[in-house]
């Protein structure tokens, strides 16, 4: 019986069917306490809801905050390519098209189990493996992110966990294939949260050093994987400089981003404190048009960081501290409030950290030859918004890794062990 039920817990389908049923709950439960018109609409009223809401009605890529604004390259184009074609089946802004979407972001997070599983048994055994996958199936933000927001997150958190897992495979590989392959997660990745592109130089810089330590280094790996990158990106890039005559890989909103985490409402002395309102900044979009709007905002937030050096670099660390905890003063706000959800987060928040430092130390002192690409995940990817502006948001595509992380922390597993996968197998025979 104990030999069932531990064969039972390293079942990934049984992991898989807890996490999404975790989600669904979460979500059907969430939404018998909002009214329908508001479940139809709310969910929606942002950047992607009102793209997709032009998408599905054959106006095209515009339309940033449900005005005829005129094209935008605000955000990456897949996530709202995605609720576009739920709008074409269930309606704009529709009830259907909510729990659409929702079911859809939590199919998304419950998926990354798979990825998690095959790249912790890579790294450390099966045990962890399969306590990773237990702990991402509960993982607060996991269940909760695909109800809350209708944006690209679970998907991101999808995606990050599938970068992992292919590294670690490419990496021992030399068939073309499936360095073509790995460009093109790399190409889906980087247009649906252009933000993951921080990792890709980490990532494939270690693939290409492992292959070198091994004595098999070829460029022609690396040239394969930018290769087909850039051929995913192409398309969308070339659209973006015949629209704003610039050169837009994927995204241009990070302008506006440095200056909603960067401006004078934070300075005490400023007599703009809390006149910033969404209306303003909507109406001036409108009035400047998007380039002028975000040259703009660039001007303000970088002439705000020059003259504010010492409240800048305090912001910057009040975004590492909100980034990990939840919050800018994450004590202050757990004795203030009377919400055991609240609690419970910023708890959970806490131990998330813990164990995300615990895990990076075992594998360090393991000399556990997967340590940087584990590592550049919690360590790079949130730098961005430690620059800008930050929220667990932003910070949920790394969690499935801290999910691993936590899992290593706890148990351990195999960390020392020998890395014998040769130059010409691949990662999958070598575990």
């Amino acid at each position: 019986m104990r030999h069932w039920l531990f064969q039972l817990g390293r079942s990934l389908l049984l992991i898989f069917v807890v996490a999404l049923c975790l989600r669904c709950a979460f979500l059907f439960h969430q939404a018998r306490l909002i009214p329908a018109e508001a479940l139809a609409s709310v969910p929606f009223q942002n950047e992607v809801g009102n793209v997709a809401d032009s998408l599905a009605h054959g106006h095209g890529f515009c339309c940033l905050f449900r005005q005829p604004t005129g094209p935008t390259a605000w955000l990456a184009p897949l996530y709202p390519l995605l609720i576009a074609a739920i709008f074409k089946l269930f309606g704009s802004f529709t009830v259907a098209s909510f729990y659409a979407a929702a079911l859809m972001n939590s199919v998304f997070s419950a998926l990354a189990c798979i990825p998690l599983f095959y790249a912790g048994k890579r790294i450390a055994g099966v045990g962890v493996a399969a306590v990773a996958c237990w702990v991402w199936a509960i993982f607060p933000s996991g269940v909760m992110m695909p109800f809350e927001w209708i944006w690209d997150p679970s998907l991101s958190a999808l995606l990050a966990a599938a970068l992992l897992w292919a590294t670690l495979y490419v990496a021992d590989s030399r068939r073309a294939r499936d360095f073509a392959l790995y460009g093109l997660l790399w190409g889906v990745s980087l247009l649906t949260n252009p933000g993951l592109g921080a990792l890709l130089p980490f990532l494939l810089g270690w693939m290409a050093y492992r292959q070198f330590r091994g004595g098999s280094f070829r460029l022609t790996p690396v040239v394969v994987v930018l290769a087909v990158l850039f051929a995913c990106c192409l398309p969308w890039t070339i659209r973006n400089a015949a629209q704003f005559h610039r050169l837009i890989p994927v995204r241009a909103n990070f302008p506006y981003e440095l200056w909603s985490g960067n401006n004078e409402i934070f300075d005490e002395h400023s007599r703009a404190v809390n006149r910033i309102t969404r209306y303003e900044q909507t109406r001036r979009y409108a009035q400047l048009g998007e380039n002028a709007f975000l040259d703009e905002k660039w001007q303000k937030a970088t002439e705000f960081i020059r003259t504010h050096p010492a409240l800048y670099a305090q912001l910057f660390g009040w975004r590492v501290v909100a980034t990990w905890l939840g919050a800018e003063s994450p004590w202050q706000l757990f004795s203030r409030s009377d919400s055991l959800l609240v609690r419970g987060i910023l708890i959970w928040n806490a131990i998330a950290l813990l164990g995300s430092i615990g895990g990076l130390l075992r594998l360090l002192v393991a000399r556990n030859p997967f340590f940087v690409p584990v590592a550049v995940f919690p360590l790079v990817f949130p730098i961005t918004f430690y620059i800008a502006h930050t929220s667990l948001r932003h910070r949920h595509p790394c969690d499935p890794i801290i999910a691993l992380l936590m899992a290593i922390a706890l148990l351990g597993g195999r960390l020392t062990h020998s890395d014998r996968a040769s130059p010409g197998t691949s990662a999958g025979g070598s575990t």
